[in-house]
């Protein structure tokens, strides 16, 4: 039976290189990254509560169909509202919540600095400073309350999580 695994965390903290690394390891999954559908449904993004209702359901929509089709699905995707999460988990018995736990100091740190963007916006924190709504500082981040795995993204490797991960999909 298909998974959806959803891994969630602040911008920074990791998701869009555990998922990359993940995806290595399981192939045939199908990754969804929330910074690339944002750049096809809201090309011109606002980052408003409504438009990030529409972009996350959207998501989690598209997850849900892959599923029903017999997909594993791997979602890089903030999801800083809980419900979103939930609606996701809600679509599968075999949903996989990942809580890449980052201090924010470090997200802030790791997004001024790095390289690879896996197509995420630049300057989100830096945005923040001005008032721009991103989770953790200006929006808020809704820790998941009962996932199937923390990673401390402080102070494990992307291939440590990725191999955790691979062995929670080993044991469904």
């Amino acid at each position: 039976m298909a998974f959806v695994l959803w891994i969630t965390g602040l911008p920074g903290s990791g998701k869009s290189t555990v998922a990359s690394v993940l995806k290595e390891k399981v192939p045939d999954a199908v990754l969804l990254r929330m910074d690339e559908l944002r750049k096809i449904v809201t090309p011109l993004p606002t980052f408003s509560d409504t438009e990030r209702e529409c972009v996350y359901r959207a998501l989690v929509y598209t997850a849900k169909t892959l599923s029903e089709l017999g997909h594993d699905v791997i979602i890089d995707g903030t999801g800083n509202r809980r419900s979103w999460r939930e609606l996701a988990r809600s679509f599968t018995s075999n949903f996989i919540e990942v809580y890449m736990k980052c201090p924010v100091e470090l997200c802030i740190e790791r997004e001024r600095t790095r390289t690879d963007t896996h197509e995420a916006p630049t300057g989100i924190y830096e945005k923040g400073k001005t008032g721009s709504p991103v989770p953790g500082i200006h929006a808020p981040y809704e820790e998941p309350e009962n996932p199937e795995l923390i990673i401390d993204a402080e102070n494990e490797s992307p291939e440590a999580a990725a191999e955790k991960i691979v062995n929670i999909i080993n044991e469904m």
